[in-house]
């Protein structure tokens, strides 16, 4: 059976969906194939890449990229971690599987540093509940 292809959306493509790549690289391993994208693309968020650093997770060499048509048809399943990113979500292929996981987007938060830390840190752990969800989901499909 070939490997289930996940792609994993949100606006910019700089901090929810490298989040959710990362953790899919790191906790899925070579079960499944991940790629992440935004409807736009704003670069690499470096408090993202920092707090991911902090749990081992190095996604500083992912790229911010702007989804397109040969992406979606990629895509078996795609996860969706922002309501914008749900609602200007191209037409995706018949085969693809859409699953909406919205998140706040951490970029957007004002204040002190440690503040913006700590709010980044709270993403990182919701993105990775939803990861191990979609992991845990695939490894259900797998088994019937």
């Amino acid at each position: 059976m070939d490997k289930l292809r996940v792609m994993f959306l949100c606006t910019g493509n700089s901090c929810r969906s490298q989040m959710a790549e990362g953790w899919a690289r790191a906790l899925a391993g070579e079960d499944i194939e991940v790629k992440s994208a935004g409807i736009e693309a704003y670069g690499q968020n470096t408090l993202a890449i920092r707090v991911m650093q902090e749990v081992g997770i190095d996604i500083s060499g992912q790229e911010s990229i702007r989804v397109n048509g040969e992406m979606l048809e990629w895509a078996d399943l795609l996860v969706t971690l922002c309501d914008n990113a749900e609602e200007q979500c191209p037409l995706l292929s018949p085969h693809t599987i859409k699953v909406h996981l919205p998140l706040p987007d951490p970029a957007k938060m004002r204040g002190e540093e440690h503040e913006m830390l700590n709010e980044f840190r709270e993403t990182r752990e919701k993105v990775r509940q939803r990861v191990e969800f979609v992991i845990e989901q695939v490894a259900l499909e797998a088994a019937v």
